[in-house]
């Protein structure tokens, strides 16, 4: 059966009158005439049968109508369908997120307070680029990013133990702490690369004996002298633990770039460009406090 020989059968089968079904399906009488023949003699059964001035459905006919009725309703829901599968993927942002994620959802939680309709799907994929919005990290001397990308430069502070040996101190040369433990943040692999390769340019591999997916874990192990950690200037968010100290690193310079980017995967990308420009003012602004 041919798609267009079900429409005419389920549109005679609804009159049951040729001539008018004709006139609804923009065709001839009898050219309908010949198709409907066609489908009957490919079936091998007869559908309609004379009555009166009219047709009506035989026992095939009544129980083809029935199979096909359903089923070529569901079909016909079918470009509506895609259409609201278009609609709901234009209204989810799909994120590649490898840097800088608590802040991140911060400014997603922000930016859902005005767009109750967007969602957001995230993932931590370094070989994936079936993303709309990515936020990666780099060295600072690596590069701005490239097109369609914001580039944010960050210090790298160094977390320490408000002991006597570090009190009095607002600043430090990263050799000077070649022998300490460190603890950090697990999940960001970009991040720990960088900051392996301060420690490597100071002369030394960081001993890390902790890390741990809570922030608040590892301000706590510094504050109970277990070791020190590199603390992002304004995506960790602030330290407000008394027994941890910041101390600006001298030597050798500790910056990195968080770079924001988008790709225009979809039909209509308004609402990831106007997300992206959200959250790269949402950077800035974290960065002014």
């Amino acid at each position: 059966m041919e798609l267009v020989q079900i429409r005419y059968f389920l549109e005679v089968a609804e009159t049951k009158h040729m001539t008018n079904s004709a006139k609804n399906l923009h065709i001839t009488q009898p050219a309908l005439t010949q198709a409907i023949h066609r489908l009957e003699d490919s079936l091998g059964v007869p559908l309609f049968m004379p009555k009166g001035r009219g047709i009506v459905l035989t026992e095939y006919g009544r129980y083809l109508q029935k199979k096909l009725k359903p089923l070529m309703e569901q079909m016909d829901k079918i470009p509506e369908q895609l259409e609201m599968m278009v609609s709901l993927e234009s209204e989810t942002i799909h994120m590649n997120v490898l840097a800088a994620s608590s802040l991140v959802i911060e400014g997603i939680i922000e930016y859902q307070k005005d767009h109750e309709g967007i969602h957001f799907q995230l993932q931590q994929n370094t070989e994936s680029e079936l993303y709309d919005v990515a936020v990666t990290t780099k060295l600072f001397y690596q590069g701005q990013g490239e097109r369609n990308s914001f580039s944010c430069a960050e210090k790298i502070y160094l977390a320490v133990p408000d002991n006597e040996k570090y009190r009095d101190r607002t600043s430090i040369r990263l050799k000077e702490v070649a022998g300490e433990q460190f603890v950090s943040l697990l999940g960001s692999r970009e991040f720990r690369y960088i900051c392996d390769r301060f420690c490597e340019h100071a002369g030394f591999a960081p001993n890390v004996i902790f890390e741990s997916d809570n922030p608040a874990a590892v301000k706590n192990m510094i504050a109970a002298n277990m070791g020190v950690g590199f603390w992002p200037e304004f995506s960790w968010g602030i330290i407000k633990n008394e027994r941890v100290r910041l101390l600006e690193i001298e030597e050798p310079v500790c910056q990195r770039n968080i770079i924001i980017s988008y790709n225009r995967n979809k039909v209509d990308s308004c609402n990831v460009i106007e997300f992206y420009e959200f959250l790269t003012d949402f950077f800035l602004k974290r960065k002014e406090l």
